[in-house]
């Protein structure tokens, strides 16, 4: 087995290195107004220039994980510092409130309603700062990683289109990733604020959005936790609950609580259980927990960081508990995702797959696709089969 672990092991570090990553530095550099393009065929041409915030952040985040964590290249610390210099400058409205989209030359297309710009870029952020020390990266960080714990509670704010007291409702996307966002720049805040932020974040995931009934993670509860009978109470979004329980699973191992481990792994393993897809295979993006028809058109069809991230809980999970249905999984995901979303003839990965496992987009980037869940899951599943 070990010998075949090490062969995996090889396997997921070419593709990030030869086949995923010199797309994006092929491609996505716009070297005349700086930042990079996203919106990207299959073949690397640039099909729309817009700019998505969210994009550019975990794009520098994902370049400077690079030089830090794989190698010290010059030419990953330049591109990364490429995206911070056009998002340093037009990112944002002056008080580090980050825009959702811009134009191609970074004027301003969509207000910052979207508090997910401003995770990513406070990740990308601070993963520069340790990568070049310079204290204005660490600046800009730490205050929109404060401007984060402020919105928090209303994270759309003035831009929230749901009437105030009808429905109120809170969604999981910003405590689960704010679980992973809290250990990403823990090296730049003062330690009781982690700390208080881990434990809340640990109990909003694995108590708030759990529903003990089913055993699975709800995407939206009422404010006091318990479930709305409605199309956004009764969403299931599976990607989503098996992402966070890798997170989960790296604040167990740093506060060393192999109890919340195993809780993690057994979530993981439910949802995945729950959202396989019995017929054609692979993992529904989104469900209704009372199996009624959900709201979402696209629900049946097959996302490449759905399958990404859920080979990074599996083999974090083996790694951690041995446990055997984990090894299972990881092979029977491993086989679908290389088999449908991989391009080994002209690098990186397709997104949208229908329901058979066609591809149904033959984009390498859009509005949502980005240099994100593929490299950094490669990486994360390469480095935890080379610890195995």
């Amino acid at each position: 087995m070990e010998k075949d672990f090490k062969k995996l092991a090889a396997q997921y570090r070419h593709e990030l290195l030869v086949n995923v990553v010199p797309f994006w530095e092929k491609h996505s550099k716009d070297t005349v107004f700086g930042g990079y393009f996203t919106c990207l065929d299959r073949q690397g041409n640039v099909y729309d220039t817009d700019k998505f915030i969210w994009l550019q952040g975990r794009q520098v985040w994902m370049f400077s994980t690079l030089f830090n964590k794989v190698e010290q290249k010059p030419e990953w610390l330049e591109m990364a510092l490429h995206g911070a210099t056009f998002l340093q400058k037009y990112g944002h409205d002056g008080n580090l409130n980050w825009y959702f989209s811009l134009t191609r030359e970074g004027k301003p297309l969509v207000q910052p309603y979207n508090i997910f710009s401003d995770c990513f870029a406070t990740m990308a952020f601070g993963q520069l700062f340790q990568a070049t020390g310079e204290a204005r990266f660490g600046e800009i960080a730490q205050n929109t990683f404060s401007n984060i714990l402020k919105r928090s509670d209303n994270p759309k704010g003035q831009y929230s289109k749901a009437v105030p007291g009808t429905r109120p409702l809170k969604g999981f996307s910003l405590p689960m990733i704010l679980c992973n966002l809290s250990l990403e720049i823990e090296h730049l805040l003062p330690r009781d604020l982690v700390e208080q932020t881990i434990e809340t974040c640990i109990r909003e995931v694995m108590e708030v959005f759990y529903d003990p009934h089913t055993g699975l993670i709800l995407e939206n509860v009422k404010p006091d936790g318990s479930f709305s009978d409605s199309f956004e109470g009764r969403l299931l979004n599976p990607g989503h609950a098996i992402e966070a329980m890798w997170f989960i699973m790296d604040l167990a191992v740093r506060l060393n609580r192999p109890a919340l481990t195993q809780q993690a792994v057994e979530i993981m393993l439910r949802t995945l259980e729950h959202g396989w897809d019995k017929q054609f295979g692979g993992i529904f993006y989104f469900m209704d927990i009372k199996g009624y028809p959900p709201q979402q058109l696209e629900w049946d069809q097959k996302l490449w960081w759905v399958h990404v991230e859920t080979l990074i809980s599996l083999i974090k999970g083996y790694a951690l508990t041995g446990n055997p249905d984990c090894l299972a999984w990881f092979e029977k995901v491993h086989d679908y995702t290389w088999s449908h979303f991989a391009d080994p003839e002209f690098g990186e990965w397709f997104g949208y797959l229908n329901r058979r496992g066609e591809v149904l987009l033959p984009l390498k980037g859009g509005k949502w696709k980005g240099c994100f869940h593929v490299p950094r899951g490669l990486f994360q599943v390469w480095k935890t089969l080379e610890k195995i």
